[in-house]
């Protein structure tokens, strides 16, 4: 199977730039998450094998929603999620915690504080304050890098495009897709400007990107002929706008106005199917590579 930029030198070879360029090629990350997963399974299967039945393990701490692993109810408080973390952070079976927000609870819990309660090292998340500070400072082998910017990274790879010396703009500064996001792609050596809701002239900004990532929560706020022709759209968003045609009523749609700004960009992901499976994806590595750091602490 020819990878993306393999097919797109193939196009370009048989004459057809001018097709290339009118229809962009589609990021799957449907397919580029089955990639990884195999390889990870194959990953745990050898520290299966070398440590008698060693798996990876990974918690996930909700409340107020139903659950398969902790489930705290709507009633808890600060210090009983706390609790919960602490107890997590010891058990040596567990190598990842995520705290699932928001937190859906009827009392005041402050959000910083417990995400910031988990181990760094269990962390898979990337969202406390040690792994934020190391990714920010460009310590990207030394941290668990939030799981949506990672996502995107490995959705831009797989086009062959060198993010080194390239223009990127990211739409969107949330500390789990945005702020990570600018960092992950400066300590690449691209050049970064952030757009946001106090930015007056996103189009123009738009329009420099070479690489572009919107992560702002508002369905099909850009527009395809904001978009540099060829420039690589990955899109995070995922809105639900109103469609007579399905039978919920309603579809699922980006941040990007695919239609359109397919039309123009070289590379982009579709919504669905693109950015979310590879979140997921990433979640699962962040997990192995966590099993894998304590796995290398014991033979020390």
């Amino acid at each position: 199977m020819l990878s993306l930029a393999a097919h797109s030198l193939c196009v370009r070879a048989t004459g057809y730039q001018q097709s290339l360029h009118s229809i962009a090629t589609v990021i799957s990350g449907n397919k580029t998450s089955k990639i990884v997963r195999e390889r990870l399974k194959k990953e745990v299967e050898k520290m299966a094998s070398q440590f008698s039945g060693f798996r990876p393990g990974l918690v996930v701490l909700q409340v107020g929603i139903e659950a398969k692993h902790i489930r705290l109810p709507n009633t808890t408080t600060q210090d009983e999620v706390l609790h919960s973390i602490m107890s997590v952070n010891e058990n040596a079976c567990v190598h990842g915690l995520i705290v699932q927000l928001p937190l859906d609870s009827a009392n005041c819990i402050d959000t910083e504080f417990v995400t910031n309660a988990v181990s760094s090292q269990k962390d898979v998340d990337g969202l406390s304050c040690i792994n934020a500070g190391k990714l920010s400072r460009g310590d990207l082998n030394d941290c668990f890098i939030p799981c949506t910017p990672n996502a995107c990274m490995e959705l831009i790879r797989q086009t062959g495009v060198f993010v080194a010396g390239k223009h990127a703009v990211v739409i969107g500064r949330s500390k789990i897709v945005g702020a990570p996001m600018h960092d992950l792609l400066l300590w690449n050596h691209a050049t970064v400007t952030t757009c946001h809701s106090k930015t007056p002239d996103l189009p123009e900004q738009v329009g420099r990107a070479d690489i572009l990532v919107v992560g702002a929560g508002r369905a099909e706020m850009v527009r395809g002929e904001w978009v540099k022709e060829g420039a690589v759209v990955i899109d995070c968003g995922i809105n639900h706008v109103p469609d007579e045609t399905r039978p919920s009523g309603k579809r699922v749609v980006g941040d990007v106005h695919y239609s359109s700004a397919s039309q123009r960009a070289g590379y982009i992901t579709p919504v669905p199917g693109g950015v979310g499976p590879m979140t997921v994806a990433m979640l699962m590595e962040n997990t192995v590579q966590s099993a894998q750091r304590f796995l290398l602490k014991l033979r020390r």
